[in-house]
Parts: C-alpha cells; sequence; structure tokens
C-alpha cells in the first residue's frame, strides 16, 4: 500500500544518518515532504538532493530551542504545515560507573536525549493545536523499559522520554494531536558498531553479532524502526496515543525463554522434583 502519507509534512531529527535517515527515506516513499534536521551538514545536504524537491535540510543542534523552533518553522513555509515531529536525534552519551560520572557529561547527555524531546513537542505543539491535528514520535529505547541496557544517564533520559510522550500525549489528545514513542532494541547503525565493534563504520560484524542474539535470529535495521514510525505517523494508528511501540525481537520480554523452553518437559514441584 503505497502513499501512506500522501500529503502530510513531516520533521526529523537526526535524519541524516541511522535510523533517522531511513525514516526520511520510508517518508518521502510513502508520499510526504520532509524536513531533516542534523548537526551532520554533509550527510544531511547529500540526502536531500538526492530525494529531491520533497525534501529540505535545515542545520539543527537539538539543544538549542532557537534551532528546533527555526526547523519547525521551515516546515510551516516551505510546506505550509506539519503533521509529523519525529523526536529521533540522540547520542549514547557520558558513561561509566555512576560514582565515576562527570556532571557536565551528564548535563549534555540529558539536553540531547532529552530536553530536545521536550522542544521538539513544544514547538510541533505551537504549530499542530491551531490545525487541530498532527502525529508527534520520539524515540526512546529498550533501555527506557527495563535497566542495564544503557549507560545510566542514557537508560535515565530513554525512561523520561516515554514518561513526557505519556504526559503529553494526556494534554494534546484534546487538540487532536497523538504522541507515541518507539523503543528500538539493538539495532545496526554507526553508534551501535562503535558501542558492539569499536568501529563505526563495521555495520557487518555488527549485524552479526546482534543477529547471534536475537530471538528472530536477525538483526535490526533501520528499515524496521522507520516502519513503526511510518505507523505511528500514518492514520493508521488514528486511535493509538500515549503508547510505547516495542521494536526489539522480543529482547524486553523474553529473556533467557529460549533456553528455558529447550529443556525437558513435565512439571517441576518443591525442591525441584521432577514429575
Amino acid at each position: 500500500m503505497a502513499g501512506r502519507l500522501d500529503g502530510k509534512v513531516a520533521v526529523v531529527t537526526g535524519g541524516a544518518s541511522g535510523i533517522g535517515e531511513g525514516t526520511v527515506r520510508r517518508f518521502v516513499e510513502e508520499g510526504a515532504s520532509v524536513v531533516v534536521g542534523d548537526i551532520q551538514d554533509g550527510p544531511g545536504e547529500a540526502l536531500v538532493a538526492g530525494l529531491g524537491a520533497a525534501t529540505r535540510f535545515v542545520h539543527t543542534d537539538v539543544t538549542s530551542e532557537d534551532d528546533i523552533a527555526a526547523l519547525v518553522d521551515t516546515a510551516a513555509s516551505e510546506f505550509g504545515r506539519l503533521d509529523v515531529m519525529f523526536n529521533n536525534a540522540g547520542i549514547l552519551g557520558v558513561i561509566g560507573p555512576i560514582a565515576e560520572t562527570p556532571t557536565d557529561g551528564w548535563d549534555h547527555t540529558v539536553a540531547v536525549l532529552m530536553r530536545s524531546v521536550f522542544l521538539g513537542i513544544k514547538h510541533a505543539a505551537r504549530v499542530m493545536e491551531p490545525q487541530g491535528s498532527g502525529a508527534i514520535i520520539s524515540t526512546s529505547s529498550t533501555a527506557g523499559i527495563l535497566g542495564g541496557l544503557g549507560p545510566h544517564c542514557y537508560t535515565a533520559c530513554k525512561h523520561a522520554v516515554i514518561g513526557l510522550t505519556k504526559s503529553a500525549a494526556s494534554e494534546l489528545a484534546a487538540s487532536g494531536i497523538r504522541v507515541n514513542a518507539i523503543s528500538p532494541g539493538s539495532t545496526v547503525t554507526a553508534m551501535t558498531s562503535q558501542v558492539i565493534t569499536g568501529d563505526h563504520t563495521a555495520t557487518e560484524r555488527t549485524t552479526e553479532a546482534i543477529a547471534a542474539g536475537s530471538a528472530l535470529g536477525k538483526a535490526g535495521l533501520p528499515i524496521d524502526i522507520a516502519n513503526a514510525a511510518l505507523f505511528l505517523a500514518s492514520d493508521e494508528s488514528g486511535y493509538v496515543t500515549g503508547h510505547t511501540l516495542v521494536v526489539d525481537a522480543g529482547q524486553t520480554t523474553m529473556a533467557g525463554i529460549a533456553r528455558f523452553h529447550k529443556q525437558a518437559s513435565g512439571v517441576v514441584y518443591e525442591a525441584g522434583r521432577r514429575s
């Protein structure tokens, strides 16, 4: 089914690479006009040059309110409206033991991963409320579902994204605006490659490593997250708001289950006695 976003205008932050780039391509394929916000000027400009007149690139530091406001205003001025805001930009941020975590690193990570989402929702709502419609999507993580899947600050921020999604959804529903989040599991991107292999370009090794640990036997790819974003951006999800769509091959629901089910059948009673 093509044209699922025909006539819609979207903004995607962190849209020059990884999940963001995959989503920009998917949105355009489905008929949307897309404004790409990113600090990576070269990749961003190359992306929109390849996709053509339906796209624009705006240099955007997502920690800057002026930059986010200008990004949203570009969508409204260039394409006449804003239907979809995808707050996707992110970094791994500060890492290490909690007792050794530098406060300035913590603050910068919060600015990129949490403040940016607040700013994106704020300025999208500014344009969407007079329209009486819109879809806001933010990228959380499986680290926003469980502890121990990411660094402390990253985990805290991704949990906060889910909380803000629910809170904003409860306010903006009255204006016809849906607010949802996506929690990707391990997905093959440059950032993930850096974490897994120490080399941001080693996507083939990263793909193999993620697939080896996946219950489905395959790695998550940017297109998998882009398809989730497409659903939440489209009218197909018109009855969905305040929801976090987890796209993780069962990572957050099936820990150890494959091993357990391969054990001998029967009933285990007290003291380990088996029937």
